[in-house]
């Protein structure tokens, strides 16, 4: 600090730090004013200070080590948004030990070394804050830290990937393949040369884990979590799933179940593209859009819907974080930042989850298929509700094969994969038919 005005460090001056810094420099007469607390950026680490920038920053901010941002003892607050997984761990722990509060959105970081930031962040007396990790502009980490703490939190269910989101809401709206919503993703600006960690559902996963761990007070590891995206949903779907009541999502769910087994509790925690009824707040969350439904046992269900990325939403995130440290600064020994506070919750096993189920199989046109399918459901107790089919193409060789769709009452995960291998053993049911959850959001 210099005499009275805290001073900040920002490491990373890409596409949301050159959002916050705008915004700290545009709005900060109405930031002091709110805050109560004045302020200046005293350093601002780059990779290269010497190349052109979309921002006016005097030279004489820029530095290209950030440890002259954890070093300098003048430094009060660090704002880390330079990304990954490896130079941002290294910068955030140097910055926790030095006694110096963090601000930071990299939910990967979190994900993956959360676990022993926050327990360094306790040992040191010293916040970390992560609102913009989660949901862009949304501010559904405070939320649940504040606003929801009276309650416990029986589910988490979201749609927390914009691109993904966007690429599903084209194939609904146009009625296009996977692979042209993307590429009109990708032209829009929406999705990245490589797409893939948005479309396979790790991103959403990344950000599922860091609202379990809000929501019960501890990190679950990320290898116990069961994720897969979107990449196999086709138009054919959604024609199904409209003439059923439904639209296409793709879903991290986050629920608390009281027992398992001969544990007292444990997690049901997974990324997966879901049938979302017509009727639900989620089905008309469209675009790049995010939304999270939280249920808790006072509030009931709460529904937070907003922009998930971009410069301007994440800088919002990044500087109410900002906000709220420079006030905590001045609080000797008190601070609002995530602590861990329960023991490790047991993840349910994946095959164990129970819900109603969706499967396309591709089929050939000839008589039993039905009953074949039907006998291998039926072997291991999964109860059919519909049945329902539509003629497909023939093949090169002349064979016509039509599409199956088969609406399975809620069963065990387990038992549904089961016997889908029991039928695509049969050299007439092509063996990767489309299998979708159907999240009914009860509890």
């Amino acid at each position: 600090m210099i005499g009275n005005t805290l001073q900040i460090g920002l490491a990373g001056l890409g596409t949301v730090g050159t959002g916050v810094f705008e915004t700290l420099n545009r709005n900060h007469d109405i930031l002091e004013a709110r805050a109560q607390i004045s302020y200046a950026v005293r350093r601002i680490a780059v990779r290269d200070a010497t190349r052109p920038r979309d921002t006016d920053v005097p030279r004489e901010l820029l530095t290209e080590d950030w440890h002259d941002l954890t070093n300098d003892p003048d430094i009060d607050i660090i704002i880390e948004l330079i990304g990954g997984t490896n130079e941002a761990y290294h910068l955030i722990k140097a910055a926790l030990e030095a006694g110096k509060p963090v601000v930071t959105g990299n939910k990967a970081l979190l994900a993956r070394h959360g676990g022993e930031l926050f327990r360094l962040s306790r040992s040191k007396g010293t916040p970390l804050y992560f609102e913009a990790s989660v949901g862009g502009g949304i501010p559904i980490v405070q939320s649940l830290q504040h606003s929801l703490v009276c309650n416990r939190v029986q589910s988490v269910a979201g749609i927390l990937n914009g691109t993904s989101n966007y690429v599903l809401t084209s194939m609904q709206q146009k009625g296009i393949s996977f692979a042209e919503a993307l590429k009109r993703a990708q032209e829009k600006g929406y999705a990245e040369a490589d797409p893939s960690f948005d479309v396979n559902g790790w991103d959403a996963a990344h950000k599922a884990l860091v609202l379990a761990m809000l929501a019960y007070g501890t990190l679950p590891p990320s290898e116990c979590m069961t994720v897969s995206g979107i990449e196999n949903v086709e138009a054919e779907d959604f024609r199904f799933a409209d003439m059923l009541g439904y639209t296409i999502k793709l879903m991290a769910i986050i629920r608390h179940h009281a027992a398992y087994g001969q544990e007292p509790e444990c997690l049901e925690l997974r990324v997966q593209a879901s049938l979302v009824p017509k009727e639900h707040m989620l089905a008309h969350v469209n675009g790049v859009f995010n939304a999270i439904a939280v249920r808790g046992d006072v509030v009931g269900e709460t529904i937070f819907y907003g922009r998930g990325a971009g410069r301007q939403p994440t800088a919002s995130a990044v500087i109410a974080d900002v906000v709220l440290a420079m006030r905590e600064c001045k609080l000797q020994g008190y601070h609002t930042g995530f602590l861990p506070y329960t023991k490790d919750i047991p993840v349910m096993p994946i095959q164990e989850t129970e819900t109603p189920c969706y499967v396309r199989f591709l089929v050939q046109d000839r008589p039993g298929v039905i009953a074949c399918v039907s006998a291998a459901f039926a072997e291991r107790g999964v109860g059919i509700s519909a049945i329902n089919s539509t003629t497909g193409s023939e093949d090169r060789f002349g064979v016509r094969w039509n599409h199956l769709v088969i609406m399975l009452h809620s069963c065990k995960w387990g038992d549904l994969r089961a016997a889908i291998a029991e039928c695509t053993k049969r050299s007439f049911i092509h063996p990767y038919p489309v299998v979708l959850r159907i999240e009914n959001f009860t509890n």
